[in-house]
C-alpha cells in the first residue's frame, strides 16, 4: 500500500473526534486507507454501503442498524444513505466517544440535497485526493510550508529528465489505479471506464435526473478550458444548454469530485463571493484522457501543454495543504484591467503567497509583473512570489521574488 501523506491528520482526527469524514473522488484510494487504519492503529469494524445487503439495511432502518454496532465504526461511501446522517447524530449526542464512527464518501455530502443534518460541531471532514507526485515517489512534500516559512531561494535541480518527465507526469496523473498501467491505451482505457461509470451510476444516484447525455461534453468543453474563468453565459452558448441547467450539471461535478474551482482573492471578503473562479479538473491524466492527449511529443508541441501544466500544478498544491502546518487556503488573483496571478495562497494570519507556472526553460523581468502588481496592493502581507518553470536553476529576480524549478514542488 502506497503510504498517504494525510494518514497523521486522520489519526488525529479520530482521537478527539465523534464522527471522521474522509471524502474524494472515487478510486483515490480512500477504502484502501480506512481499511488499512480499521484494521491496524484504529480497530474499527468495516461495511461498505457499495454492498447491496449493507445498504438495504442502512436505508430500510437506519437507527436499528445503528444499533447494531458497538465500538468503533467505519463505513464506506455513506453518501448512498444520507438518511443515516440523523440517526449518526442521534448516537453521537449519546456518546461522545472520539472515532466512534469513521465515514467516507465519494461525494460531497455537504452539498447533498437529500442531506438533513450536516452533524456540525461533531464532524471533522478531511478530503483524499488522487495521489500527489510525493506520495507517488515515497516522500513528504513540503513546498508550500517551505514558502511561508522557509528560502524558497535555496532550491536547486537535480533532474536530468526535464521537459520529458514533466509531461510523463501530466499524463500518467495521481489516480492509483491509472497511474499503475504501462502504456497510454491502458490508461485511457481505464479513465473512459471510470467517467462512464461516475456519469452513468453517481451523478444519477444523486440527482434522480434523466437526460444527463450532455455531461461528457461539458466536462470535455471543462477540461480544454482548464485555468480560465467560469462563464455560465459562453459556455452555455457553446453547448447550447440553458444556464439554468448548466449550472445544475456544474454543481453534480464539484459533488462528484470530478471539478474543482479555485475562487478569486480579494482584500474585499465580500467579493470573493461575487468573483469568477477559475475551472480545473481534479487530476491531469484524466483531464488529458477526456481530451485524447496521450502522445508526449504531441503534447509537448501542443497549446494544450500550459493549461494542463498550470492544472498540475494546482492540484498537486491542493493536495499538499492537506498535510500542510501552515494550512493556508487557495485562491486565484485578477485585476479588473485583467492582471492576474495563477495562485494565491493565503495562510490562517493572512500572509500571502503568489506563484505563476510557466511552460518555458527560461524566465525574464516580464514573468514577474503581476506578482509585483500583488505585492504592491498587499503590502506587508506578501510573503514571496514565486514563477514555477521548466528550467533548472532557482534564480532571484527582486525582493522576494524568484524563478523556481517546477520539480521542487514534490522534491523541495
Amino acid at each position: 500500500m502506497i503510504k498517504r501523506h494525510i494518514s497523521p491528520r486522520l489519526l488525529a482526527a479520530l482521537a478527539d473526534s465523534p464522527v471522521v469524514l474522509l471524502h474524494g473522488a472515487r478510486q483515490t484510494g480512500k477504502s484502501t486507507l480506512v481499511q488499512h487504519v480499521s484494521s491496524s492503529d484504529r480497530p474499527a469494524r468495516y461495511l461498505t454501503l457499495d454492498d447491496v445487503s449493507v445498504l438495504s439495511a442502512a436505508t430500510a432502518d437506519p437507527v436499528g442498524f445503528l444499533a447494531g454496532t458497538e465500538g468503533p465504526f467505519a463505513l464506506d461511501e455513506i453518501q448512498r444513505a444520507p438518511e443515516l446522517f440523523l440517526a449518526i447524530k442521534a448516537d453521537v449526542d449519546r456518546n461522545r466517544q472520539p472515532g466512534r464512527f469513521l465515514l467516507t464518501g465519494s461525494a460531497n455530502v455537504l452539498m447533498l440535497p437529500k442531506l438533513s443534518e450536516s452533524l456540525a460541531g461533531r464532524m471533522e471532514i478531511l478530503p483524499l485526493w488522487p495521489l500527489s507526485q510525493g506520495e507517488i515517489a515515497g516522500h513528504r512534500e513540503g513546498f508550500v510550508d517551505l514558502l511561508f516559512g522557509g528560502d524558497p531561494g535555496k532550491f536547486q535541480s537535480d533532474d536530468a529528465h526535464g521537459h520529458s518527465d514533466m509531461v510523463e507526469r501530466i499524463l500518467r496523473g495521481g489516480y492509483p489505479e491509472a497511474h499503475g498501467r504501462a502504456t497510454w491505451s491502458r490508461r485511457r482505457a481505464w479513465f473512459n471506464s471510470y467517467v462512464m461509470t461516475i456519469l452513468q451510476r453517481d451523478v444519477r444516484d444523486l440527482s434522480h435526473i434523466e437526460g444527463l447525455g450532455m455531461l461528457p461534453r461539458l466536462l470535455s468543453l471543462l477540461a480544454s478550458r482548464a485555468g480560465t474563468l467560469l462563464n455560465h453565459a459562453e459556455i452555455s452558448r457553446s453547448l447550447g444548454m440553458p444556464q439554468s441547467t448548466l449550472k445544475r450539471y456544474m454543481a453534480l461535478l464539484e459533488t462528484t469530485f470530478l471539478v474543482q474551482l479555485l475562487p478569486a482573492w480579494s482584500a474585499n471578503l465580500g467579493k470573493r463571493l461575487v468573483k469568477s473562479p477559475k475551472i480545473y479538473l481534479n487530476d491531469t491524466g484524466l483531464a488529458a484522457a477526456i481530451m485524447g492527449q496521450g502522445d508526449e511529443k504531441a503534447l509537448r508541441d501542443s497549446h494544450l501543454l500550459g493549461p494542463l501544466l498550470e492544472n498540475f500544478v494546482v492540484t498537486e498544491l491542493f493536495k499538499q495543504v492537506t498535510w500542510s502546518k501552515t494550512e493556508p487556503n487557495l485562491f486565484h488573483f485578477r485585476t479588473l484591467t485583467g492582471q492576474e496571478v495563477d495562485v494565491v495562497l493565503e495562510s490562517p494570519s493572512g500572509e500571502l503567497v503568489g506563484i505563476e507556472v510557466k511552460a518555458s526553460a527560461s524566465v525574464n523581468a516580464t514573468d514577474f509583473r503581476w506578482l509585483r502588481v500583488l505585492a504592491e496592493e498587499t503590502g506587508k502581507r506578501f510573503r514571496c512570489g514565486v514563477v514555477l518553470y521548466q528550467g533548472r536553476e532557482t534564480v532571484p529576480f527582486g525582493k522576494n521574488l524568484h524563478a523556481v524549478p517546477i520539480e521542487a514542488l514534490w522534491r523541495a
